[in-house]
């Protein structure tokens, strides 16, 4: 079947008495016929893919009890002030292990596991994580040691060490936050000789046609890891499932365990535990006084249970390869946690502006022609945008970094003239090199042997867009550099400053493959199997990348260089340090644009805040309903793109019709209202680690109600969002979460404190929106056609007061698309309204060079939502002496308004200097 082709065995051409010339002709020929299929023909096909029980390493560990073999040594303990060192005793075999405890100041205790150095397994490097916390410990006291156990403290984090058998537990201010191998599901497979009488899989594994030869036999881990008296966990990306993850020991498809491996996966489905294009071996558990987080450093293939008792979850992580290598966040609250993982994985890059505007794309834009009327379609309609992508067709037979000169035959002008009313655009750079002595990427690559090799040595040749294809070795530092040299202006002809890159296929994708994907057995650099590092090959292909343009960068401005924009679609804990991500290929149905939400929720939860999914759905034809919902819910989304298949219809935004034009007209100027508020919140997520879109539970971590609810989301600690998901909604229920006083963001009303959800009437023109009292959100209002027109627009301040009267919030501001701010080349301002004074102050971030930054502009309006009732009105008093009447009027976001607000307008605040306002009832 032509639509099997990804998983073709080169062995059934080979039957038919093919040479391997011929052999690659053939599949060569067959891809050229596949590619005029529409895709969607291909949908999901979940045998195609391994199970639990179909994976040697996973089966014989899953729910097997072999914990007990493992002993602590008691006479091995060794305190040395801030680490404690041990050996484990795998009593079946006689063989020793390794075991390292060790207290971080940063809020986290790390637990390491292995056999002795000289056998080599295999470790995640260190160029993964940040540097820097290594060093940074807190020392252990010893609060008791008996011949069962070792008891000790440090800080609020309480560590027992039991012996017999081998067991840790963790608890934080005397509660119960963690368990290790309570219930003898700990393993650890040491490596060994091969034997005659040895268990299938250990040595040799097959799947559909292909064969892992295993040379290293097993070394498979299970880690037991329990959250005591907690009833949700949260994370372990990438899946399109539900935010508090569901039990692994039920009915299909949740009686199969959560997978982490990245992997093509075609036309996923919307709600099922299968992993997808990433993973991030990050889990949190959370219950009301106390959130701890774990993670796995780890990159090999991994399969994780989860069970919920009524008096736990409990957790079973099987790893094929590695060593244990366990994080352990013990801050206490989510911010603290996420902020412990940030100081180990890293925190997001900051984003130049234009990138948190609207991306306009689709596999193809054709040639310049139809950049262009693209472009002029936005303009004609009034929308704003900031980047036109181009999918592989722009290429020149997929030959990466090259262009189609029959298609697009003036690059740099095309990307000139879209730079001349301040747009961007992205080519796709996908890691299959198309293997033609001609193409010089493929002769330079060959000839200085940065390829991955298979298992005989030789250049592994493998199937994708182009044909026969080779996959740069990206795990190797040299082979990134000169991946990184390709990317300068003289190298990737046609390329300017203002071209930036889609990394696509990076999990990596091999057509004819094991599940789509490379062998295990493959080499890399270091003699490393491909079954070691398969989760890292994503993110490494993405840095590389990501240094190409930064390398171009400092090229076109040798003192500060426009940061990177690189999107990738795999994957791995540190990701958040190189670009963003998108959830890959989702389909226009309600059932996607609903499951985006906790997707996207998960992946903040996680470290990787910068994501969002393709609106609309890259498969299929939504109507205008859909395509209006998703644009609604899809301003919120960090990152914020309109995707679609090939085959598909064309849906510009002012294809459905004027009505609905309008409404997504309405919804993209929404965004570029609120950008401000946006970068300011990616400010926070680069300096400490805190997501953008977040889940109720995370601002209010006290109510038990809040813990599973995913059909709404906060934006930063101000907004709450509740996405329409169905068709035909003429009414939902919110959910207002007590204990804050709420704002409807069109209107400006403050909604009554009524029951925890409220029945609200909706309409097509907006989703319900609502500020949170206590914030001030600055905002951007003129309508512009992007991000760059912007830049000397004036800000709105909303102030949106609480219970007492009070609010705060920040606005940050630095040139949006250069390295300068690291050298304090940035602004950031507090605002703060208390007893009835709106005060601006700079604000100080410890372990950032202070901001020295001006700007010229200013405050144009202040919305005042909530003061207290006034007959006569207020005046504002600027500086303690100049008088302003203020007015009832519109908030004016999204929609005309009611007059629910108090606005100051035209007051003349400068947003560098510090200054007061004193609002006074006539």
């Amino acid at each position: 079947s032509a639509t099997d082709y990804k998983s073709a065995s080169p062995n059934l051409i080979l039957l038919l008495g093919f040479t391997e010339r011929a052999m690659r002709a053939a599949i060569a020929s067959l891809l050229l016929v596949v590619l005029a299929i529409p895709q969607h023909a291909a949908a999901f096909k979940e045998n195609e893919f391994k199970k639990c029980a179909q994976t040697s390493f996973c089966s014989r560990n899953r729910n097997v009890h072999q914990g007990a073999n493992f002993d602590v040594v008691p006479a091995s303990i060794v305190l040395n002030t801030a680490t404690i060192t041990g050996t484990l005793l795998n009593k079946a075999f006689g063989k020793h292990l390794q075991l390292t405890v060790t207290s971080h100041a940063d809020g986290f205790v790390r637990v390491l596991v292995d056999e002795s150095p000289s056998v080599g397994r295999y470790q995640v490097p260190s160029d993964v994580l940040v540097s820097g916390w290594e060093n940074k410990k807190q020392g252990f006291k010893e609060e008791s040691r008996t011949s069962a156990a070792i008891t000790l403290s440090t800080g609020e984090t309480k560590v027992v060490l039991h012996f017999q058998p081998f067991s840790l537990a963790i608890s934080v201010k005397g509660v119960a936050a963690l368990q290790i191998n309570s219930r003898n599901l700990f393993n650890f497979e040491h490596r060994r000789q091969k034997q005659e009488d040895d268990p299938a899989g250990y040595w040799e594994e097959s799947w559909m046609g292909h064969t892992d030869s295993k040379p290293k036999g097993p070394e498979a881990i299970s880690l037991d890891l329990v959250f005591p008296s907690f009833q949700h966990v949260y994370g372990i990306p990438e899946r399109a499932t539900s935010l508090s993850l569901r039990s692994t020991n039920g009915a299909a498809p949740y009686g199969e365990p959560y997978r982490l491996y990245n992997l093509d996966v075609f036309e996923y489905l919307d709600d099922h535990p299968f992993g997808l294009y990433g993973s991030i071996p990050v889990m949190l558990a959370h219950k009301k006084g106390l959130t701890v987080g774990v993670f796995w450093l780890n990159a090999a293939e991994m399969f994780v249970d989860v069970v919920k008792t009524r008096s736990e979850v409990g957790t079973q992580w099987i790893a094929e390869s590695g060593i244990v290598d366990l994080f352990v966040f013990t801050g206490g609250s989510a911010p603290a946690v996420l902020s412990s993982y940030a100081r180990v994985a890293g925190t997001t890059a900051l984003p130049q502006l234009f990138s948190l505007g609207y991306h306009q794309c689709r596999w193809n834009y054709k040639d310049e022609a139809d950049v262009k009327m693209v472009d002029s379609g936005f303009d004609s309609h009034e929308i704003p945008y900031d980047v036109l992508w181009l999918d592989i067709e722009h290429t020149n037979g997929k030959r990466y970094l090259t262009w189609d000169s029959s298609l697009f035959p003036r690059p740099v002008e095309m990307q000139e003239d879209l730079a001349s009313r301040g747009r961007q655009m992205v080519t796709i750079v996908d890691p299959h090199v198309k293997r033609d002595s001609s193409y010089y990427i493929f002769s330079e690559a060959e000839t200085a042997g940065h390829f991955v090799k298979n298992k005989h040595g030789s250049d592994f040749d493998g199937w994708c867009w182009p044909g026969s294809s080779s996959y740069l070795d990206v795990t190797s530092p040299v082979v990134r550099d000169w991946w990184a040299q390709q990317f300068t202006l003289d190298k990737y002809k046609g390329s300017t400053k203002h071209l930036y890159i889609w990394n696509d296929m990076n999990e990596p994708s091999v057509f004819n493959g094991p599940e789509i994907t490379m062998q295990k057995d493959n080499l890399h650099y270091g003699n490393v199997e491909h079954r070691d590092n398969h989760n890292l090959f994503g993110i490494y292909y993405h840095m590389g990348t990501a240094e190409g343009l930064k390398l171009r960068g400092s090229q076109v401005d040798p003192e500060n260089g426009d940061r990177p924009f690189v999107l990738s679609r795999a994957f791995f804990s540190g990701t958040q340090r190189v670009g963003p991500i998108w959830t890959g290929d989702n389909a226009a149905q309600w059932s996607h644009l609903k499951v985006s939400v906790p997707m996207l929720l998960t992946l903040g939860l996680t470290g990787l805040p910068y994501s969002g999914a393709d609106v609309g759905g890259f498969f299929g034809n939504p109507d205008a309903e859909l395509m209006t919902r998703w644009y609604q819910v899809g301003i919120y989304y960090p990152f914020f793109r309109g995707h679609a298949h090939l085959e598909t219809q064309r849906r510009e935004p002012w294809l459905f019709g004027e009505d609905t034009t309008a409404r997504i007209r309405t919804a993209v100027r929404g965004r570029y209202t609120l950008l401000p508020y946006i970068y300011t919140l990616f400010r926070f997520a680069n300096t400490s680690g805190l997501p953008i879109l977040r889940p109720l539970w995370y601002e209010f971590p006290d109510n038990e109600d809040l813990f599973a609810v995913e059909e709404e989301f906060m934006v930063g600690s101000a907004m709450l969002v509740k996405p329409i998901v169905a068709p035909g909604v003429s009414s939902v229920d919110v959910t207002l979460p007590a204990g804050a006083r709420w704002y409807d963001a069109l209107s400006g009303a403050m909604v009554p404190p009524k029951t925890r959800s409220q029945r609200v009437q909706v309409t097509m023109d907006a989703i319900p929106v609502y500020y949170r009292g206590g914030n001030i959100v600055p905002l951007r209002e003129r309508p512009r056609r992007s991000s760059v027109a912007q830049a000397a627009d004036p800000y709105t301040l909303v102030v949106a007061l609480d219970d007492k009267g009070e609010a705060s919030g920040s606005l940050y501001v630095d040139d949006g698309r250069s390295f300068a701010f690291q050298q304090g080349q940035y602004l950031h301002r507090d605002f703060t309204f208390k007893s009835l004074k709106l005060t601006s102050t700079v604000r100080l971030e410890s372990g950032v060079p202070n901001g020295t930054l001006t700007v010229p502009t200013t405050i144009e309006r202040v919305v005042f939502l909530g003061l207290p009732s006034s007959k006569r009105g207020y005046k504002a008093l600027i500086g303690g002496k100049h008088a302003v009447q203020l007015e009832t009027g519109p908030l004016t976001m999204l929609a005309p308004q009611h007059e629910n607000a108090v606005v100051l307008r035209k007051p003349g605040l400068q947003v560098s200097y510090d200054w007061q306002v004193e609002i006074v009832a006539l």
